[in-house]
């Protein structure tokens, strides 16, 4: 395989259980099957030896080579021009059903569209990250890969006039083959987990029918949406990412379809983000219902739900949220390390699972609840099971809000008294006082008022630094957080507060580099990880918003269109950004896109209002977001 691509060379494809990255080369090299958090098939994104893939491109090396998606869809096309002709792959997942399943499909279509073109096809699967052994087994209509708990069948997809696959290469059991095709030819292959028969061909008239149901889904899917404003595509292609991303049979959203992808190249900080946060997730109900997706929005607030009830106990009393769980609501994410992987460009520690899960994250309780009194206010209620869990959830909160925790950047430093932390359990306890209001249900109201005026009294005193003219990271520091741009969206300060102005001018000075964020200064407040990381996407879009909510209309807009060149070819967006423009962390980072949706809402409302427009029915509610 060689050199690594580019992360951001790359288009995801998925089935909303799972999902593919495909790069501008034409090859899959990372997919797990059957769920987001299964072990890999495909793999050589993060050891190009040891990883397996799955190559489709010309046989002459001397191509160029483009990338989109078709219109409105997840469809991805990859197009290879030479000078004898020019061809396409269209890959794409048929969708599968609310039901979790073991049978999943990656379809392949490649297509000649003048001259002539000869693909090579490259079939390497290397099972449970590399480390389990495989037989192949061939037929005339295809063949299986067999691995201890994995089957992978290829299909062919043949005209009524072929007669049998073209004869393969079966070395080291792995699946190479060519096709020459001629302008207007078009064949193609299914590679199916479980399939419930042997190989066979697969009818062209088939196949089409299948792309045409997929394009059909997502086209459909998208026009639920409301959103008509400034960013148009940019929006709605993020919107089809997050939905890509969300695993159907129970509608959590994994932080990315990624692991181990470095935050640093060369370094330590590499992630496992095939799981769902409660803090991404519940950012995605704003976007969700900001743009018309009413469904995937209620879908989570019950995922959401059942783990508040899972945390209450059947007993009433309550312990901590856990700050992820994998996407059936299980929690065991034990972080182990693949030896076997040399990591992308040679970026190790390759982590699996997520030792982070077990920290004490507190603002994930103010995520939650501003999530769910959004979602109230659209229509989406708790039931009387939902309410009581939330209740014991406010009361066990009550009682240990006032303690350090690991903080929103799970920091491996040590606990420390982190501002927002304490900024988002106050928006608990105020989201959870509106919601009795606005119910009459019954509620710890005199607790909950208390421990609410008890937070905002202690931000305001020790979370402002006196000296920086600025609120701060920790009580116990004068480093500056950008996660603290959402004091003000969240409604703990007016967005014209002097003390908010005075912050925000701060982070322009030190954390903002050419429009883009840096989340905090690592070497003035070390976080137990060596090495440093880029800027953060996630940061750059929220202080996008934190600019247009205090008037700064002009700038907030400059740095939005900066941001927006950052994207990649497809319009996605990994975690970070290092200083080149190149992409970083796991890929597309569902955070990412969320923040960029809420931003546009924003900043498309704000310039609607400063043009003397009322404020579109989908842009979100002031005292929200």
């Amino acid at each position: 395989m060689g050199d690594y691509p580019l992360i951001e060379d790359h288009g995801l494809i998925g089935d909303l259980q799972t999902a593919a990255l495909i790069s501008t080369q034409g090859t899959i090299d990372w997919y797990c099957t059957p769920r987001f958090d299964s072990p890999s098939v495909f793999g050589s994104l993060l050891d190009s030896d040891n990883g397996g893939y799955f190559k489709v491109a010309p046989v002459d090396r001397t191509y160029a080579t483009k990338q989109l998606y078709l219109p409105d869809t997840a469809v991805l096309v990859t197009r290879f021009m030479t000078e004898a002709g020019a061809g396409e792959v269209v890959d794409f997942m048929p969708v599968t059903g609310p039901t979790a399943t073991r049978r999943h499909r990656l379809v392949r279509l490649l297509r000649c569209v003048r001259g002539s073109l000869t693909f090579k096809v490259d079939i390497v699967p290397r099972f449970n990250y590399g480390r389990s052994p495989h037989k192949l087994h061939y037929t005339e209509r295809g063949a299986v890969f067999a691995a201890d708990d994995l089957e992978l069948t290829v299909h062919a997809v043949r005209e009524p006039e072929d007669v049998r696959l073209v004869p393969l290469d079966l070395g080291d059991h792995d699946m190479h083959f060519t096709l020459t095709l001629e302008a207007g030819q078009e064949r193609g292959v299914v590679l199916e987990t479980f399939a419930d028969g042997p190989p066979r061909h697969i009818h062209h008239a088939e196949f089409m029918q299948l792309f045409d149901e997929t394009v059909q889904f997502w086209r459909d899917w998208l026009s639920q949406s409301r959103y008509s404003g400034r960013w148009r595509e940019a929006v709605e292609r993020s919107a089809i990412t997050l939905k890509l991303m969300t695993y159907a049979p129970t509608g959590a959203i994994v932080a990315a379809p990624t692991a181990g992808l470095p935050e640093q190249l060369g370094g330590e900080r590499n992630w496992d983000y095939r799981f769902t946060w409660i803090r991404d997730a519940s950012f995605s109900v704003y976007a969700l219902l900001g743009l018309g997706f009413t469904g995937e929005a209620q879908a989570f607030i019950g995922w959401l739900r059942d783990r508040v009830h899972e945390t209450a106990g059947r007993d009433g009393e309550s312990g901590p949220l856990n700050i992820m769980y994998r996407v059936d609501g299980s929690s065991d994410l034990e972080e182990d390390i693949l030896d076997n992987w040399a990591g992308y460009e040679g970026s190790s520690p390759v982590r699996i699972g997520n030792g982070a899960a077990s920290q004490l994250q507190l603002d994930i309780y103010g995520e939650a609840l501003d999530s769910i009194f959004f979602a109230h206010e659209r229509g989406i209620q708790l039931d009387h099971r939902g309410w009581t869990s939330l209740r014991t959830l406010l009361d066990w909160l009550t009682d240990h809000w006032d303690q350090p925790d690991e903080g929103l950047w799970e920091t491996r430093g040590g606990r420390k008294n982190f501002t927002y932390g304490r900024v988002m359990s106050w928006v608990a306890f105020d989201r959870a006082l509106r919601l009795a209001a606005a119910s009459g249900r019954p509620a710890s109201l005199a607790r909950w008022s208390h421990a609410r005026d008890r937070l905002y009294h202690q931000v305001l005193t020790r979370g402002w630094n006196e000296e920086r003219q600025a609120f701060v990271q920790h009580y116990d520091t004068d480093v500056l957080d950008s996660s603290l741009v959402r004091m003000s969206t969240v409604g703990f300060i007016t967005p014209d507060d002097p003390m908010w102005t005075a912050t925000l001018d701060a982070m322009d000075r030190e954390l903002v580099n050419d429009s883009l964020v840096y989340r905090y200064n690592p070497e003035a407040s070390p976080d137990g990880l060596r090495g440093s990381e880029g800027t953060f996407s996630l940061c750059t879009f929220m202080y996008v918003d934190a600019l247009a909510r205090a008037g700064r209309l002009n700038q907030s807009r400059l740095v939005l269109e900066k941001m927006l060149t950052y994207a990649n070819h497809l319009g996605l967006y990994s975690e970070e950004i290092d200083l080149t423009g190149r992409q970083l962390g796991n890929f597309p980072q569902a955070f990412t896109h969320l923040a960029f949706i809420d931003t546009a809402l924003t900043l498309d409302a704000e310039l609607n209002r400063a043009r003397g427009e009322s404020r579109p029915r989908h842009a979100p509610a002031e005292s929200n977001l």
